[in-house]
């Protein structure tokens, strides 16, 4: 990522922290649950290490083709189960941006898209202005629609505020799941704005 060094910390303890979280969410829940908390998972972790400081670590050049070759893997994976539509075309679109930053951000890669760059933590803008404000776009929606959807419900009428049954595991609480995939959008469309 090519921000500021703050934001790059931020991005990578949000980011690490919501990875941590979907990893252990992925032991409960139904099958399909699992999968997605894996998936999230996967993502988290990636989008924490890409966005690393270069203070702190600089990747060698060949990390960027790992990245692109593991969220390859990942976007087959969801292209797969994407017919039954839902959260696996995120992941889908999730990866397929993974796999485009790993692109832009690989040294010398994005020179015939606008000039090529040095790779983690510096240089000049990469990747495809088009491409990249279509994700903006899309990530954008995304966090709002995610947003909106943490406000409570109302109470309805003759139950008691808590409702009747007891409150889940805080693992398998919906509003932490949609809270960290929200987390990881608002990083997604900060990280595509350092592109």
């Amino acid at each position: 990522m090519h921000g500021p060094a703050p934001s790059g910390w931020l991005l990578m303890v949000l980011c690490g922290a919501t990875g941590a979280y979907c990893l252990l969410r992925a032991h409960n829940g139904s099958e399909r649950e699992r999968g997605s908390a894996r998936a999230e998972a996967l993502m988290g972790f990636g989008m924490a290490a890409m966005a690393v400081p270069a203070a702190l670590l600089t990747f060698p050049d060949w990390i960027w083709v790992v990245y692109a070759v593991v969220f390859g893997a990942a976007s087959l994976h969801a292209l797969v189960y994407a017919r039954r539509g839902g959260h696996h075309l995120h992941h889908l679109v999730g990866s397929l941006a993974m796999v485009y930053m790993a692109w832009a951000m690989a040294p010398g890669a994005a020179s015939g898209a606008g000039g090529g760059h040095a790779g983690h933590g510096g240089g000049t803008a990469g990747g495809v202005p088009v491409l990249t404000g279509v994700l903006l776009v899309y990530y954008a929606f995304y966090v709002l629609h995610s947003a909106g959807r943490l406000a409570p419900a109302p109470t309805p009428v003759g139950l008691p505020a808590g409702g009747v049954t007891a409150a889940p595991a805080w693992l398998a609480r919906p509003e932490l799941a949609l809270g960290c995939r929200l987390t990881m959008g608002m990083a997604m469309f900060a990280m595509l704005l350092t592109l």
